[in-house]
């Protein structure tokens, strides 16, 4: 064949592929490639490694069942190492690759470099393991949260404790973006109650060295503290704390990863409150949980607070991807998931609502409390009172 009929075939080819797959990055007619940005490894690796494998039980089913609108979803997953560095890093390999979207992404001090390169590159990016106000207000065109914010969990938090008499509150928070954004919902909630923290602690990220925060708020003596990290420093607040004879309330926000947490921290995990933005895994009552459930026993998954919100986060992308048709485009895509308005996800109460003025679907909060190494939901807070 000449080089001439060769051109000509290969232009043919390229023309007869539908406009979206021409004009968008990631895309084919037969495959969309998702790109996700997660910790993989070091002492956050759990969150990471279980959002994804809830998410891809999700993603395999639907690709079983053929795909959405005749493409089979493509996850790549990539290490950022739950640090801000390693987003910034991550997040031009994902628009290398290309990807058409970013999913499951994990942290705050992270997301804090996500967002904005989402905006500048025009890529969607759909279920963040954060609750972090910077991703929330103002508005980001391209980035969409499914879960609660920290500012709900923490209002949650102040308020159930100061209706039980709980009123002096600390906070013991990791020194990032993400402890600040905890911490600063803590500080609104107990303004509320013409209230402030009464003691403040810090550690470093990706450490476990808590000894000297949890001596400054110790000296407080405080009713109750707000521990804000992953779930190894807190693990290691817990047994510094009881190893001291220490015993306030103690309470953190659902990002700890509460499985990981009580296999941490052992016994020292008993009477953690800790609030969730999913339901818990035994309430297969919920179409969703128990089809999760299911799966997860299938596929060899530990069922977990995160690895069902990584398959909640999987729903609502391919229900926006489902939404965007057949001449997918990346703006397409945003259109559709503002387009959603109390859709049902199988979760009861919990559904999913966007538009151009609000990117997170659920603001529902969930308080738990560690017993017997399990997580039971906590309905009477005056209980906890020593």
């Amino acid at each position: 064949m000449t080089k001439s009929l060769i051109a000509v075939a290969a232009i043919a080819a390229i023309l007869a592929q539908p406009l979206a797959a021409l004009a968008e990055p990631g895309l084919t007619d037969k495959e969309i490639v998702i790109g996700s940005c997660s910790v993989q490894s070091g002492p956050t690796q759990e969150l990471g490694i279980q959002q994804i494998a809830g998410a891809k039980l999700y993603l395999d089913k639907i690709n079983a069942e053929g795909g959405v609108n005749g493409r089979k979803i493509k996850l790549e997953v990539m290490d950022d190492h739950y640090e801000p560095e390693g987003a910034i890093a991550c997040f031009k390999k994902l628009a290398e690759l290309p990807a058409f979207a970013g999913a499951f992404f994990v942290g705050t001090p992270t997301a804090a470099k996500y967002a904005p390169m989402a905006a500048v590159d025009k890529i969607p990016v759909v279920g963040l393991f954060t609750g972090a106000g910077l991703l929330r207000s103002p508005v980001n065109r391209y980035i969409f949260n499914v879960r609660a914010s920290y500012n709900d969990e923490a209002k949650t938090q102040i308020d159930h404790f100061w209706d039980a008499g709980m009123k002096k509150i600390a906070v013991l928070y990791q020194d990032d973006a993400f402890g600040v954004a905890v911490l600063n919902g803590v500080k609104t909630a107990l303004a509320a109650h013409n209230a402030q923290p009464v003691a403040l602690g810090s550690f470093q990220r990706n450490t476990t060295k808590i000894g000297d925060a949890v001596s400054a708020v110790r000296a407080s003596n405080p009713d109750a503290v707000v521990v804000v990290g992953p779930y190894a420093p807190v693990a290691a607040v817990l047994k510094e704390a009881h190893g001291r004879g220490w015993t306030p309330v103690f309470t953190t926000v659902s990002f700890v990863g509460t499985e990981a947490l009580i296999k941490e921290a052992g016994e020292d995990a008993n009477g953690m409150v800790i609030t969730q933005v999913v339901p818990p895994v035994n309430r297969k009552d919920l179409p969703t949980v128990a089809a999760f459930d299911k799966a997860a026993v299938q596929h060899h998954v530990t069922p977990s607070f995160v690895s069902l919100e990584g398959y909640i986060d999987a729903i609502v992308l391919v229900d926006g991807l489902k939404r965007a048709g057949k001449e997918l485009t990346r703006d397409g895509l945003v259109n559709a998931l503002e387009g959603m308005n109390d859709v049902a996800v199988g979760l009861g109460d919990l559904k999913v609502s966007y538009n151009a003025d609000n990117h997170q679907a659920f603001n529902t909060v969930i308080p738990t409390v560690i017993k017997g190494g399990e997580a039971k939901v906590l309905t009477d807070w005056s209980s906890l009172k020593q």
